[in-house]
């Protein structure tokens, strides 16, 4: 018997299906196939009945159909006042199809930073929530205590949009029953075990303190452009987008959309600081040391990273 696999979307954009849409050796249809996963149900690729859709609902909350997968796209909305009345499916409240779903589905898998950790719709005044996170705080809608019948908590896959290769890559994990060892965010260490720092071009530029005030050029983006590489765990320069780039390869800032509390308060292109110095420091610097060794970098700096202008 295949595995089966229902994916909902939820309040947000279908970036992510866009970007799975987008997956290459393997394609989304030639992993589903060396996987043994039917696809269920996906709102855009799917073109069943509304009465076989409403059907195999029915057997999915009675059991009598098995699920193996459940992918959540997009914040659970649960407003006005816990009612989840912003937001509809087939006359319910979808957050009640994700409560049923997700108590039947042998792994539950939230897809992207809203149904990670609520992302932008938990900023709208909707009552958004992530499938077991809000921002930062555990709980999300699920609650602190939720595992899924394969006893794991939701796997949560976040990016905005989240890497194509990700989502391939955990399917794999757990149709083979691979160790998927998780953060403190139930995310993956597999591809958030890393900073997107680490693998940045542009490493030398930061030690030296080599900084740009305008985009696309060579130097460092973290100490004015607002460059979230140094604070964000994620694959962006370990898996490159289309197998070729990332935001920091062509000169843009990491926005940190796979953090737990994304979209930031701040200015998006601008670094908060105290005096010239970032007020959030790269993961796991002290602050004083960062300050006496950042003066001496700059100072020694060679001139072939001074000289590094690409605009006339």
């Amino acid at each position: 018997m295949p595995a089966t696999l229902y994916w909902l979307q939820c309040g947000g954009c279908g970036g992510d299906s866009m970007s799975l849409l987008n997956a290459e050796s393997p394609s989304m249809l030639e992993a589903f196939g060396m996987l043994d996963i039917e696809l269920l149900w996906h709102p855009s690729l799917s073109n069943s009945s509304y009465k076989h859709h409403a059907d195999m609902l029915e057997r999915l909350a009675t059991g009598s159909q098995t699920l193996d997968y459940f992918c959540v796209e997009g914040a659970v909305i649960t407003g006005p006042e816990g009612s989840g009345g912003y937001e509809h499916f087939h006359g319910n409240p979808k957050m009640e199809l994700i409560r049923t779903l997700s108590g039947k589905a042998r792994h539950t898998i939230a897809v992207g930073t809203c149904a990670s950790f609520g992302g932008i719709s938990a900023d709208c005044g909707i009552d958004a929530k992530g499938l077991q996170f809000t921002k930062d705080a555990p709980g999300g809608f699920l609650g602190t205590d939720y595992r899924s019948a394969a006893g794991l908590p939701v796997i949560n896959l976040p990016g905005c949009p989240c890497h194509p290769d990700v989502v391939v890559g955990a399917l794999t994990a757990l149709t083979h029953e691979a160790d998927l060892d998780l953060d403190e965010f139930n995310r993956p260490l597999e591809w958030f075990g890393m900073l997107v720092h680490q693998g940045c071009t542009r490493n030398e530029y930061h030690e030296y303190r080599i900084e740009e005030l305008d985009f696309g050029e060579k130097g460092c983006l973290f100490f004015h452009l607002g460059c979230q590489g140094p604070l964000a765990y994620g694959p962006c320069n370990k898996l490159l987008w289309n197998r070729r780039s990332c935001k920091t390869r062509v000169g843009v800032p990491c926005f940190g959309c796979v953090n737990p509390v994304f979209p930031q308060q701040t200015p998006f292109f601008e670094t908060p600081n105290i005096e010239g110095l970032p007020f959030n420091l790269p993961d796991g610097v002290d602050r004083a040391h960062y300050m006496a060794y950042k003066s001496m970098a700059a100072a020694a700096a060679p001139e072939r990273l001074k000289g590094r202008k690409t605009k006339v």
